[in-house]
């Protein structure tokens, strides 16, 4: 099989339905993002500081296929193939590893800044990418219904990777900044 077929050339594509939308489309907008922050999150895997999370990481990747593909349903059609389901225990999943990473951090009294090595960098870069995902996808449910558990999904995996990030700098002995705001 070719990897290009030429039907998105005059800037059309299809979702799951066969139905074809302008690539311009929110909807395509908003899996595109999903999509965008799998990769970011890919890298963050890769890190070397993150070997002990790499089954988690899978986990949450393995998610963010699923939402896409949820994404790319046709919300007006019944999807010709079976889409995998996300469910409420999957963002009961995030908020456990959310608590387990609070136990090993000191309470957060301000605002930090993002960096300070490049593994912390890139938990920052995901969870900004995760929160342009959320503000997209709440957009298209402006317009059209975007499940529930999508929109909360996103929601809990910006806040891992905000918990994830201060970890990584603790682990890592790395200096957390405090943003002193000049007033």
């Amino acid at each position: 099989m070719k990897i290009y077929t030429k039907t998105g050339d005059k800037g059309t594509t299809a979702l799951v339905s066969g139905r074809r939308i302008s690539k311009a489309n929110l909807r395509i907008d908003a899996y595109g993002t999903v999509d965008e922050l799998n990769v970011a999150i890919g890298m963050l895997r890769d890190l070397d500081a993150n070997a002990s999370r790499k089954m988690v990481i899978v986990e949450i990747q393995d998610r963010l296929f699923t939402i896409g593909s949820h994404l790319a349903s046709d919300p007006t059609r019944k999807s010709p193939v079976q889409i995998p389901e996300i469910s409420e225990q999957d963002v009961t999943f995030l908020e456990n590893q959310i608590d387990e990473m609070n136990t090993h951090l000191p309470p957060m009294r301000k605002f930090v800044l993002p960096g300070g090595h490049i593994a912390v960098s890139q938990a920052h870069t995901a969870r900004v990418i995760c929160r342009r995902a959320e503000r997209l996808c709440i957009r298209l449910h402006e317009q059209e219904p975007v499940e529930a558990i999508i929109l909360q999904y996103l929601n809990r995996l910006s806040d891992y990777l905000f918990v994830l990030s201060r970890l990584i700098t603790q682990e890592l002995n790395v200096e957390e900044i405090p943003w002193e705001p000049r007033v």
